[in-house]
């Protein structure tokens, strides 16, 4: 199979001891392309240096909600001046998480809006994280929307039918980690089976959510073929045919990244 993990955090101390192992077990499955993420702008220098390391990495620039309330992005002008750099792909991840509200959600909402201007504005696709947020995701979306169109995908599926409708009308992809392979995501599953294949990516979201059967260790981009496998069964593809698929889902979406021969 040929995949591509789009979404994994290749800089956190997870991976500080063995990142070249860990990366070689990752090509020795079939991925062979990486999007790092950065989840603040002080650690954005630790992500690009793994995205200039390597070649099949890439990255990109973003606050995660979480960190709204310590990096507050009341314009897009940073966001897009560091995305002029080659290696970066994408805008975020941002969005909204009322789960463990370690931000103010004031401060989420007005650096999802941030987010969102700067990636319609350099075309490159905003990466959404919601969880427990569904009403205030749909509503934010879809008034940006009004505003202009944006390319973008709502990562690590989670949330209800709602947001995927939503998602799905406004020409965002949805994708999906290790969560759709766990025994009691019945919701997720049926959120993959209903959405266009061609709107399907997979991820690790790794080092967390290591899916069936490594679930409980850390999880790393070479699991990703495990979530593909599972996806490709929901779709009714071989997993030949549905890596195949999402990878050129990837290059599609992520345009700026080199998409390598063997893909």
């Amino acid at each position: 199979m040929i995949l591509v993990d789009s979404h994994c955090h290749l800089d956190f101390p997870d991976f500080a001891e063995d990142l070249d192992a860990v990366m070689s077990r990752a090509r020795d499955s079939g991925v062979v392309c990486f999007q790092t993420i950065s989840t603040s702008l002080e650690g954005f220098g630790r992500v690009l240096d793994i995205a200039e390391r390597y070649d099949d990495v890439y990255c990109s620039v973003g606050v995660h909600p979480h960190e709204a309330g310590n990096e507050a992005v009341a314009t897009p002008e940073r966001l897009i001046e560091l995305a002029r750099h080659p290696r970066v792909i994408g805008i975020g991840e941002t969005g909204l998480d009322y789960h463990y509200e370690h931000s103010p959600r004031p401060a989420q909402r007005a650096n999802l809006r941030a987010h969102i201007r700067a990636a319609r504005e350099t075309g490159l696709p905003l990466i959404v994280h919601t969880r427990d947020a569904d009403d205030d995701t749909i509503e934010i979306l879809e008034a940006e929307a009004g505003e202009g169109a944006f390319p973008g995908l709502i990562h690590c599926f989670s949330a209800g039918p709602a947001v995927a409708e939503c998602a799905l009308r406004l020409g965002l992809t949805l994708s999906f980690s290790g969560i759709v392979t766990f025994r009691n995501a019945d919701a997720v599953r049926e959120a993959a089976r209903r959405a266009p294949v061609e709107r399907l990516l997979v991820e690790t979201d790794a080092p967390y959510l290591a899916p069936v059967p490594k679930r409980g260790k850390r999880n790393e981009p070479a699991f990703v073929a495990h979530t593909a496998r599972t996806v490709a069964g929901l779709v009714g593809l071989s997993e030949e045919a549905f890596a195949r698929r999402t990878t050129e889902n990837f290059f599609r979406l992520f345009s700026r990244a080199e998409r390598p021969a063997a893909a």
